[in-house]
């Protein structure tokens, strides 16, 4: 049943229990504490009382001379002589009793409630005995006299436990009382408060299903300013929708794109076909449009191998394992080979620091720097120049590929890594517009990035930032 709760009645509910558990305990603790205290409270009261009567006791040989008319002091007459006790004597306060006893345990003045009960218990001085009479218990503080004709005298003051009971009973009776209210507006502040605290998740949870129901990557969790766990969720919900987002767009803008780069070379074979079909035609004319059929099929099937390529490169496909490679060698013998192209009078030059070592794949930093110096030559102008550089820089490794051919315009800068992407500067249309973007790729794929500086006519320095 639980399960089918929200979790703000969750929270409410356990955050209830524990506040109950806490209460129950503390109530105990309460009691137990407050009982023990409320009955030291009873014997000091009882000790002071007993104490404070001392004073009121006083010993006389001869009475003569003393004004009675206005005296309320009490007199009575004592072995050689009168006791005289003051009108200050208390013999009742609080519920704590005192009464005056000879040495033969008779009672000569005051009040004791439990006076036959008691009679055979032995006076200690100074100090607290306990009784149980009737299945009540009382404490009882005896002070013996030692002013002069007062040697043979106690005082003994009674007072019952029963007295801090009921100052307790009066004390659980207002906590039981109190204490339900108090849980159950501290309940309800719970469910209030969380309701408050889960309203970012509320929040989060309908954006995210318009989201799903709208089909909408550009709709954000908007919670407003905050640093707090939720308002930090919510920051990294928006990261994935943007990234997402910016994904999805980018595999529709690959599905356009290689619809449209299907759809070219498509085009030419059935044209060719059907323009072949339509009449009888020389071997030499169906030979040559089987050649123009081969053509465009093979560039469809670079096309098709390098999308597989990327998407590999994308999804970190185990294809790719990593190991040792030695760039000074990988890349001494790419410039070697290429250096033999000669195209257009370009020339290529090489510069490799020796014995640097990456961990990556062999193949694909192959590829990466037959993109860029067959991008280099692609747009390099007749008679110039290709340099390549491999050296250490701090804990990477930095490969250039510098030109000084057409250059880069700075609308193109911004587009020469997309996909398909051709500048209207190159120098044949044999190229599918992935190079670049397939280096660009195979350099995230370990770890590093490309870095292109270029001047419109002048040339261009393409950096590729590896780690060692």
């Amino acid at each position: 049943m639980m399960k089918r709760m929200s979790i703000r009645f969750k929270i409410t509910f356990w955050f209830t229990m524990a506040l109950v558990v806490v209460v129950i305990f503390t109530f105990l603790a309460v009691i137990s504490v407050g009982n023990q205290i409320v009955q030291k409270i009873i014997k000091d009261n009882l000790i002071v009382t007993v104490e404070d009567n001392v004073d009121e006791i006083e010993f006389y040989y001869s009475i003569e001379g003393v004004d009675f008319s206005s005296d309320v002091d009490h007199f009575m007459s004592y072995a050689d002589g009168y006791l005289e006790v003051d009108d200050d004597f208390l013999d009742e306060v609080n519920e704590v009793y005192t009464a005056l006893y000879d040495s033969d345990s008779n009672l000569l003045y005051g009040e004791n409630p439990i006076s036959k009960a008691a009679s055979d218990l032995q006076f200690i001085d100074s100090q607290i005995q306990t009784v149980t009479v009737d299945g009540l218990v009382y404490y009882i503080f005896d002070r013996k006299l030692t002013s002069e004709g007062l040697e043979d005298l106690w005082l003994r003051g009674v007072v019952s436990q029963e007295q801090g009971n009921v100052q307790m009973s009066s004390v659980t009776r207002t906590s039981l009382f109190i204490m339900p209210f108090v849980v159950l507006i501290a309940a309800l502040g719970g469910y209030l408060i969380a309701g408050r605290m889960l309203f970012p998740i509320k929040k989060i949870s309908e954006t995210a299903r318009q989201i799903g129901k709208e089909n909408n990557l550009k709709k954000r969790i908007e919670l407003g300013n905050g640093t707090d766990e939720l308002h930090r969720l919510a920051d990294s919900f928006n990261d994935m929708f943007e990234k997402l987002d910016k994904s999805f767009e980018a595999q529709r803008q690959f599905t356009s794109d290689v619809s449209h780069e299907l759809r070219t070379p498509m085009s030419v074979i059935t044209a060719q076909c059907e323009y072949t079909l339509e009449n009888p035609r020389s071997a030499a004319e169906y030979e040559e449009a089987l050649k123009v059929i081969q053509r465009q099929g093979r560039k469809m099937s670079r096309l098709i191998n390098d999308m597989l390529d990327f998407s590999r490169l994308e999804v970190r496909s185990d294809k790719y394992v990593k190991t040792s490679v030695n760039m000074t060698t990988l890349v001494s013998s790419i410039c070697t080979d290429m250096a033999l192209i000669n195209e257009n009078g370009i020339e290529l030059e090489y510069k490799a620091e020796e014995n640097i070592f990456i961990e990556g794949n062999y193949d694909l930093l192959s590829r990466l720097v037959t993109n860029l110096v067959s991008n280099a030559y692609r747009y390099g102008k007749t008679n110039g120049h290709i340099y390549v550089g491999l050296d250490k820089e701090n804990k990477n490794v930095r490969l250039s590929v510098e030109d000084d051919g057409t250059g880069i315009s700075d609308d193109d800068l911004e587009k020469i890594f997309n996909r398909f992407y051709r500048s209207d500067s190159a120098r044949d249309g044999t190229g599918l517009g992935l190079g670049l973007s397939m280096a660009q790729e195979i350099a995230r794929f370990h770890g590093g990035e490309i870095k292109v500086e270029s001047k419109l006519g002048k040339g261009s320095i393409f950096t590729v930032i590896l780690p060692l």
